[in-house]
C-alpha cells in the first residue's frame, strides 16, 4: 500500500501541475503542432483525458471483481475517440482533462482493498490494476511535456524519473541478449532527466540509436 500510495501523491501532483499550466490555452494554440509527430496539442491533451477515462473503466471493473478492456474497441476506437475530441475547443479540452482528472482521483478514493487486487486489459496485455497509477503519473508527466507548452523533460520531478529509470532499466536489460545486459556508457553519461527521456523516445543521445522500448 505504501508504493500504492506513493504513485498516487505522484500521479495527483502531475494533474494538478499540467491544470496550473494549461489556464489560457486559445483554439490557436490547441490546434499547433505538438511534439509528437502528426498530432496536435489538441490530439494530446484529448488522449491525457481518455487515458484518465479508461483508467476508470478498469479501476471500476476491479472493485466488482471484474476485468475490464482498456478500450473496449481498440486501437480504432482509441484513435478515433483522439481525433474526434482534438476537434473541441480549448476551453473544452481543459475542462475535460480536469473532469477526467476528477473523476479519476475519486475512483481511486473510492477502490477496495481486494480491488486493487485486480486486473485489467491493456492492448499490450493484462495488468495489475494497483500499478495504474503510476503508468497514469508517466502518462500524465510525459505526455505533459509533449504539448510543448511550459515544461521539458528537464523539468521531470526528480521522484518520478528516479522511479521510471528503475522501471526502464530492468525492461532495457531484459531485451538484452543473455550476457549483454547494461545501459550503454553513453546514456550512462547524460543526466537522469535526459536517461529517461532517450528511453522514452523524447530525447536523443549523441552515438546512441533509439532505445525503442516504449512502442
Amino acid at each position: 500500500m505504501e508504493t500504492l500510495e506513493r504513485d498516487i501523491r505522484g500521479a495527483t501532483r502531475a494533474h494538478r501541475f499540467s491544470e496550473s499550466c494549461l489556464g489560457g490555452l486559445t483554439d490557436d494554440a490547441a490546434r499547433r503542432p505538438s511534439l509528437l509527430p502528426g498530432w496536435t496539442v489538441g490530439h494530446v491533451l484529448a488522449h491525457i483525458a481518455l487515458n484518465a477515462e479508461s483508467h476508470v473503466g478498469m479501476l471500476e471493473a476491479a472493485n466488482r471483481g471484474e476485468v475490464a478492456v482498456q478500450y473496449p474497441g481498440g486501437r480504432a476506437q482509441r484513435d478515433a475517440a483522439i481525433e474526434e475530441g482534438a476537434g473541441l475547443s480549448a476551453e473544452a479540452l481543459v475542462a475535460r482533462v480536469a473532469a477526467a482528472n476528477a473523476e479519476l482521483e475519486a475512483c481511486w478514493a473510492a477502490m477496495t482493498a481486494e480491488g486493487w487486487m485486480g486486473q485489467g486489459e491493456t492492448a499490450s496485455g493484462p495488468v495489475e490494476v494497483a500499478d495504474l497509477p503510476f503508468r497514469r503519473w508517466r502518462e500524465t508527466t510525459v505526455h505533459h511535456t509533449d504539448l510543448g507548452l511550459c515544461h521539458g523533460w528537464a523539468d521531470w520531478p526528480a521522484d518520478y524519473v528516479r522511479l521510471d529509470l528503475q522501471r526502464l532499466t530492468m525492461l532495457w536489460d531484459s531485451r538484452r541478449p543473455m550476457g549483454l545486459t547494461g545501459l550503454p556508457a553513453a546514456a550512462l553519461a547524460v543526466s537522469e532527466n535526459h536517461r529517461l527521456a532517450w528511453m522514452l523516445g523524447r530525447a536523443d543521445i549523441d552515438g546512441l540509436a533509439p532505445a525503442g522500448l516504449m512502442q
